[in-house]
């Protein structure tokens, strides 16, 4: 049995092919996409998320784990779905849409140093304490499911949108979208 197919087979609900797109789009099988993709199947399975529901995701890294969310829950930042906040954590913290002012329940999930020191090789890449070949990580991320996750509920304020205003820089005289009152757009004002 290859690797895919070991992968596929950890994870109830999510098909090779899927994998498969998401390894293509990222460029290899990383530790880091593996990581995410265990971590969109969890959330799926803890929000109980199926196909036709709109997913929103903050990644606390922009190392390899948003990719999984853009391929597998469409979240991408043109959609404004995806969200990177950069604390450098291997966390996600995921929700279900909901009507602007509503508060959602959604869930913060974290790759967990307790419970990845149960395999060695994962352990010592995740805190970078030696150089690890990739293979023998992916192995233990395989081996492991999702045992080396923790996660926690979260309410998530949905943000009102607010009405976009299109000024003229008062210097280039190009458009730009207005935040406050400002007459100069962000480029020239640096």
């Amino acid at each position: 049995m290859d690797v895919l197919n070991s992968i596929a087979n950890k994870l109830s609900g999510i098909k090779k092919e899927d994998i498969e797109k998401v390894i293509d789009f990222h460029g290899c099988l990383s530790p880091g996409v593996l990581i995410g993709i265990f971590m969109f199947n969890l959330a799926k399975k803890i929000l109980n998320i199926d196909e036709k529901d709109r997913v929103y995701v903050t990644c606390e890294t922009y190392n390899c784990i948003p990719d999984a969310f853009q391929i597998l829950g469409k979240c991408t930042t043109g959609n404004k779905r995806l969200k990177i906040s950069d604390t450098g954590k291997m966390a996600v913290t995921v929700n279900k849409w909901g009507r602007e002012g509503e508060v959602v329940k959604g869930v913060r999930i974290i790759l967990d140093p307790k419970k990845t020191a149960k395999y060695p090789k994962l352990h010592a890449w995740y805190l970078n304490i030696e150089k690890v070949p990739h293979d023998d990580v992916i192995l233990d991320i395989v081996n492991a499911g999702e045992d080396i996750y923790s996660y926690e509920f979260v309410d998530i304020l949905v943000p009102s949108k607010s009405k976009k205003s299109i000024k003229l820089c008062e210097i280039c005289n190009e458009p730009f979208i207005q935040k406050e009152n400002e007459t100069i757009c962000p480029s020239c004002q640096n």
